[in-house]
């Protein structure tokens, strides 16, 4: 079956149907939203403020939240502050025993560390509103600076927050996909529109070369297959679990495997490495005329060496540093000794972890130099040629895991209901 007949399928299956009608109300609920404007603001100052901005934290997080914060809408802050609370705590679980028995200790741990993450969401959100209502007075966008206005855009920040992490959740229950990253994935390719209508005009008016558009496609579909690929790469380890014999039934015996993917961090350290990256520019930013931190956010900038250096290395020490943190040798070999399983050749315990953690580095190294490939060369290309849009890497990255994550999960429902699925197989399979 075709692609066309596996679209039709997902609306012959009633659960299915609703799920994804239900993701969509949801993700547009979230686009009004982003249209409803923070009050006491405006506008058009705020917008030439931002115009300024690209290539900041500032730029940064207003991508993540969906150009909201350039607008200065009630989901101003979009996600942002529920991204920060879930990275802390789980960087909690690595150094405080506390908060890593309560990973381990099932849904119920999970439930307990959910509720501390939404009031981190809430505290993270309280403070950034904050900080916020300061740096718009200070840009001079306010119309009645004071009190009432820092006030006012706490609390409808806030909500705003604490309501779009509501709309996350709902659609991870009752949709199809994961629903924060739904809503940042929505965020991103709402820009896209406007960057197409700004290449035709950059091309209309030979400001652009035909052939630097037609390199720059080239370049963008070779930068998405090889994401695909990355991001579906899998190094499988195989597992035996023995046999048990409790009476006249036999217990156990099964063959599986770990599959430790070649991108185990995902988008997470090219996020941590432009934040350290934009740094000297954003403080640059606040300090006009200063001659020393212009020169330091200079060479932070592409396609300075230092730049090009300094954010490589970043991405490939946070590749392995967030890899450590989400997935341990030493808990896997545990669990595997717990349950009687062995990976053939290796003996039980610590040798196991051993051979877990060796084989972990050797495939986390080639993950980490494609995603500093993918962040750096962009950005390059983008200076190179002039071109009129952003296409980062932590952009299509985001597109894609996420785009693929829904796919996969479409494509289980159809199966499970003797449909075919996006692939003439079955299934999206992953690479060996």
């Amino acid at each position: 079956m075709n692609i066309t007949g596996s679209y039709r399928n997902m609306f012959r299956i009633p659960e299915l149907k609703r799920r994804i009608l239900f993701t969509a109300m949801i993700l547009a609920v979230y686009r009004l939203g982003g249209h409803i404007t923070t009050p006491g603001i405006d506008i058009d100052a705020i917008k030439a403020f931002f115009e300024s901005q690209q290539g900041t934290l500032v730029g940064l997080y207003d991508m993540f939240a969906g150009g909201n914060l350039k607008q200065a809408t009630i989901f101003a802050l979009g996600i942002m502050p529920y991204i920060s609370a879930s990275i802390i705590f789980q960087l909690l679980q690595a150094v405080i025993p506390y908060f890593e028995k309560l990973a381990k200790e099932g849904d119920s741990g999970r439930k307990k560390l959910a509720q501390y993450t939404r009031w981190g969401t809430l505290a993270l959100a309280i403070v950034q509103s904050f900080g916020i209502s300061f740096a718009l007075e200070g840009m001079g966008v306010v119309q009645t600076p004071g009190l009432l206005f820092k006030i006012m855009t706490v609390i409808t920040l806030t909500t705003g927050t604490m309501f779009v992490m509501w709309l996350g959740e709902q659609i991870t229950e009752n949709g199809i996909g994961n629903g924060i990253s739904l809503i940042i994935f929505i965020g991103i390719i709402a820009r896209y529109p406007t960057d197409i209508l700004n290449t035709g005009q950059a091309l209309a008016t030979g400001q652009l070369p035909w052939w630097t558009a037609l390199f720059v496609i080239i370049f963008m579909v070779v930068v998405i297959a090889a994401i695909i690929a990355i991001t579906q790469g899998q190094r499988k380890i195989p597992v035996q679990y023995a046999k048990k014999i409790v009476g006249r039934k036999v217990y156990g015996g099964a063959n599986t495997h770990i599959p430790l993917k070649v991108n185990t961090a995902g988008v997470i350290p090219i996020i941590f490495a432009q934040a350290i990256i934009m740094f000297p520019g954003t403080l640059g930013a606040f300090f006009p005329g200063n001659t020393f931190m212009e020169a330091m956010a200079n060479m932070f900038k592409p396609p300075h060496i230092v730049y090009i250096l300094s954010y490589s290395t970043l991405i490939i020490l946070f590749t392995y540093f967030y890899t450590a943190v989400i997935l341990n040798p030493v808990d896997l070999a545990d669990n595997m000794k717990k349950n009687s399983g062995f990976i053939p050749g290796v003996r039980p315990g610590r040798k196991t972890a051993e051979y877990i953690d060796r084989v972990l580095t050797r495939v986390t190294l080639p993950g980490a130099f494609f995603l500093a490939s993918i962040a750096v060369l962009p950005d390059l290309m983008i200076f190179w040629f002039n071109i009129p849009f952003y296409f980062g890497g932590t952009g299509l990255l985001i597109i894609i895991g996420v785009g693929l994550d829904t796919l996969q999960q479409i494509e289980s429902h159809l199966i499970m209901r003797h449909y075919d699925g996006f692939m003439t197989k079955g299934k999206l399979r992953a690479r060996k």
